[in-house]
């Protein structure tokens, strides 16, 4: 047995294990039940062409001489980046923690406590920075969340009936280019005009039902938008402001200018460049826009003990509910970005943020005087860490990268410089140097060589003792004067706080997460140790390509491996979650029905079973939604796709197919589907959320689609973070390849590019080295072998539930694919729900497999290639454990293990016991529980006393109350 092979350690079940898997089943190999899974029309006929498989060890030292490619400078480029110190105590605690990076979306919040908590830290802080009544626990980028406020303005124009026409959108000029370029994109398709201008010339016409403001300006100037969001008021135009987050320790809240939407990023609250991404974007606003809000909102409400517990709010998944009546198609935060930025602020608390503001506007200042005593022309008259220099680019631009620095090159006669809080006493000197060379002024001569830092201040007189922020603009209100900010600055508190909360998280480092159509597979240590190296971690987005060779080679190797998965042409990696790249896959098809002159192609046909972020990706894009059947087995239903068809033959633009379907079938007519939207004009747009169940053995060209988009923390193993970091990139056909999307400030994409879908130009560039080890150390066959097993998997567990619980849908020969659904909608008969199964599952030591999805009353299991035939087991017998419950349940009696689930250990542990059940059948239902068991630190939520009293900050309850 070679224990070198990374195929060995991710894969689950061994050989032997296997065998007895495949008797259970009753199949003489893995290769007879694949083909009894998967129809053979639809097969590869050739291994897929990729590199041979890489030992870890060989991986890592690969992966290593790769980063060595990448130059590290000192990158002064700002526009929305600044390298960050990102404290060891949360890196080691944290972002290399599997009980942190492996955790699921805290749908079920009783096993989720501690990421929820961390999650209500972060939006507490961002609250008290901007001034607003509420914000989200995160979205994408800087960017997309900019898009989201315009999109959440333009829907509340319906509020003001002078404002229901209206349909442009001012930009101010002083924008991010990359925020300018997604709010192109996402403009057009839904008719909002954009008019990009000078906010100081604006006419608040009627025509406008928003605006968006920057603070401080793409350059670094600070204006003071006071009477712009008056007028604006007065004429009823909603305002929007994109602000850099640690000025707003110095600078007036965003709220006190009186306007609606505060966006902006939380990666300078230390989280690593990483060549765009991914990073925490921040989205405030006031209570009155609470049902408008994209994405997840941490809520505070009470648990059935009447203890405080916490929960994701309101319309938590309103993609999946409105479909395509939804205004927004979010479904991955950044949480664990989110997480750590909100630790940064715990750790560093109120006074500590207040120092590093201070101290990067003071060496902000420091650079400013230099500049002006050496004749230098600096034009901000009030800056933040921004300053804007007349000089000769092409003259200090080889001097500053001799000394490995990198400015933002404005133009010919322009740069930028930003001052981050990595920029030390020694930098400053270096860009002294830098500038020393080119100064116009001889009497600062002397001073080039000479001693230190603050005898040179001395002997030059530099100083920052002067102010350039009015004291209209300065900040007067408090921040994170809460507690939890106030105590943890001590490293060991700091660990013990972290540690505290990743207890009350069930994570994959505990037991299995069965989720259905989440894939919660090994996020093995090899593929993330690269994460944490400086020579990924410290590369602005923007820099020169030449200074990312690194980079550059895994991305493109990346996309070609990925390529050759799906069968296609292209690959972009610029979406950064699976609904932006549905909405990215979208777009390029419309824009390829443009350039035929086919503007009117804009029906969308979908699936009834398809995921809720399809139909609300598809208005996004422009298209209308036509909804086809699934017939009895849950499959399409063919010849209503085939009238459908025909009837919106002129104007059919697309098909969006999940394959597998959502019900976890291999539907065998799938090359007819794609063919009758092909003779109809259509492309096929194929949702790659059930990916795993196809890498190596079909793919999305062999049955007939043109794009798909790959879920890359799903199937290709980057962890789910607690409910992100996700990637997204699309896959398309030669046809499709000229429209992938650019980026204003590296061009990226095809001859005919769209604008940007995200705001970075490969995305979440630094996540996407996870993506690139695991196909390096899986190799076809590997990969392959991973497909096989994710299926072997289910299958197996769908045998093992035989008799206890039914299965839904089957192929053809009675196979599951990669996950399977159990119909649980009888037990109502017992009155249990399908929830109570969910809940039960926690005190048998599981997170549940996924709720009333896509068919409610039932559970879709997934188990994952990843997981051995112990753990397979484990939760088998737990699922017949719980349904001998069940059996034993009265509907006229509530007093039951699965209606009281989950079980703390507070009740356990309680003086009294009054239940008609043991503690023990409560809590160590079965045997193996007691080696390993996990506690819920909440009884079951309630979830309507939370949105009837929405407190979304970590004040206590009682000042609610």
């Amino acid at each position: 047995m070679n224990t070198n092979s990374f195929q060995l350690r991710h894969i689950g079940p061994s050989k032997k294990e296997q065998e007895i898997m495949l008797s259970a089943i009753k199949v003489d190999s893995l290769e007879q039940l694949i083909n009894e899974t998967v129809p053979d029309n639809i097969r590869l006929k050739n291994d897929l062409d990729l590199d041979p498989a890489m030992s870890e060890y060989e991986y890592l030292a690969h992966i290593k001489e790769l980063s060595e490619k990448n130059k590290v400078f000192k990158s002064y480029i700002g526009l929305g980046y600044h390298e960050a110190i990102v404290p060891s105590v949360i890196q080691r605690n944290i972002l290399e923690n599997p009980g942190w990076y492996t955790a699921y979306t805290p749908y079920q919040a009783e096993i989720a406590q501690g990421r929820l908590e961390a999650l209500l830290n972060y939006q507490t802080m961002i609250c008290d920075l901007t001034g607003m009544e509420l914000a989200n626990a995160s979205l994408l980028d800087e960017g997309t969340a900019a898009a989201e406020a315009m999109a959440l303005l333009f829907d509340v124009r319906e509020r003001d009936k002078k404002k229901i026409e209206a349909s442009k959108f001012f930009v101010s000029e002083e924008i991010l280019p990359q925020t300018l370029s997604v709010l192109l994109t996402r403009s057009a398709p839904i008719g909002i005009e954009l008019v990009v201008g000078n906010h100081e010339n604006f006419d608040f016409s009627d025509d406008f039902f928003g605006a968006i403001l920057q603070y401080p300006g793409k350059h670094g100037q600070i204006f003071d938008y006071t009477d712009f969001v008056a007028k604006a008021n007065a004429n009823n135009i909603k305002v929007a402001v994109a602000a850099d987050i640690l000025s707003l320790v110095k600078l007036k809240a965003p709220a006190e200018f009186g306007v609606d939407v505060v966006v902006g990023t939380s990666q300078r609250f230390g989280i690593p460049l990483g060549y765009g991404g991914p990073h925490a974007a921040f989205f405030a606003t006031k209570e009155a826009y609470k049902r408008s809000i994209p994405g997840r909102i941490i809520g505070v409400t009470k648990d059935r003990d009447g203890n405080r517990a916490l929960r994701m709010a309101l319309q938590t998944r309103e993609q999946h509910i409105k479909r395509e009546k939804a205004t927004s198609n979010i479904c991955t935060a950044q949480v664990l970005l989110a997480v750590m930025a909100g630790m940064y602020a715990v750790f560093h608390g109120k006074e500590g943020i207040q120092y590093i503001a201070d101290a990067v506007h003071n060496k902000t200042k420091l650079l400013a005087d230099y500049l002006e005593k050496s004749g230098f022309k600096q034009l901000n008259t009030s800056y933040f860490d921004t300053l804007l220099v007349e000089i000769d680019c092409l003259k200090i631009r080889p001097i500053a990268e001799s000394h490995k620095v990198n400015f933002n090159y404005i133009n010919e006669n322009l740069l930028s410089i930003s001052i981050n809080e990595a920029t030390t006493q020694q930098d400053l000197m270096t860009l002294f140097t830098i500038f020393g060379q080119l100064k116009k002024q001889p009497n600062t001569a002397e001073a080039e060589g000479k001693g230190d830092f603050h005898q040179i201040l001395t002997q030059e007189s530099f100083s920052a003792n002067f102010e350039v922020i009015s004291e209209n603009l300065k900040r007067n209100t408090p921040f994170l004067e809460n507690a939890v900010f106030n105590t943890y600055h001590s490293e060991t508190d700091m660990m013990r706080y972290i540690k505290k909360l990743e207890r009350k998280d069930l994570a994959l480092n505990h037991s299995m997460i069965s989720l259905g159509s989440c894939t919660m597979k090994l996020n093995a240590a090899s593929e993330m140790l690269p994460l944490s190296n400086p020579q990924w971690g410290n590369i602005h987005p923007f820099v020169p390509l030449n200074q990312a060779e690194g980079y550059q080679i895994v991305l493109k190797k990346l996309e070609h491996q990925l390529n050759i998965i799906t069968g296609f042409a292209g690959t972009s990696l610029q979406p950064n979650s699976g609904a932006q790249g549905e909405f990215a896959g979208l777009m390029t098809i419309r824009a390829y029905h443009q350039a035929n002159g086919n503007e009117h192609r804009d029906i969308c046909i979908i699936p009834a079973s398809a995921h809720g972020t399809n139909p609300a990706s598809a208005v996004m894009a422009g298209m209308k939604v036509v909804v086809t059947k699934t017939d009895e087995k849950g499959n399409i239903d063919v010849e209503d796709l085939r009238a459908k068809a025909i009837e919106h033959s002129a104007n059919l633009a697309a098909l969006m197919v999940t394959y597998p379907s959502t019900h976890g079938v291999f539907e065998s007519a799938i090359q007819e589907i794609t063919q009758i939207i092909h003779d109809h004009g259509g492309q096929v747009y194929m949702d790659g959320a059930n990916m795993n169940a196809q890498v190596g053995l079909t793919n999305p060209a062999t049955i007939g689609a043109d794009v798909c988009h790959l879920n890359l923390h799903k199937t290709f193993a980057i962890p789910h973070g607690g409910g992100g970091p996700g990637v997204g990139p699309i896959c398309v056909a030669p046809q499709l390849v000229p429209f992938l999307p650019t980026n204003p400030m590296i061009a990226t994409g095809g001859e005919q590019a769209i604008t940007a879908i995200s705001a970075a130009p490969w995305g979440s560039a630094l996540v996407c080295l996870i993506s690139y080890g695991y196909i390096k150390m899986l190799g076809f066959s590997g990969i392959t072998n991973a497909t096989k097993n994710a299926i072997l998997n289910a299958n197996y567990i769908k045998v093992r539930l035989q008799g206890h619980y039914d299965t839904l849908y089957t192929g053809e020969k009675g196979r599951a694919a990669h996950e399977m659904i159990i119909d649980c909608r009888d037990f109502k008969q017992n009155g249990i729900e399908v929830v109570d199964i969910a809940k039960r599952l926690m005190d048998y030591g599981f997170h549940a497999p996924t709720v009333s999805f896509p068919v409610a009353g039932t559970m879709m299991i997934e188990p994952t290639e990843s997981e051995s035939l112990s753990e397979l087991d484990r939760f088998c017998d737990a699922m017949i454990s719980i349904r001998k419950e069940i059996d034993a349940a009265n509907k006229e009696d509530e007093n039951n293990p699965l209606k009281n689930a989950p079980h703390t250990q507070s009740m356990l542990t309680s003086d009294e016991w009054n239940l008609p059940y043991s503690r023990k059948q409560a809590a160590f239902p079965l045997d193996y529980i007691a080696e390993n068991k996990f506690w819920p630190t909440v009884r079951r939520v309630d979830d309507a006393y939370g949105d009837r009293n929405l407190i979304c900050s970590c004040n206590p309850i009682e000042d609610y109350v």
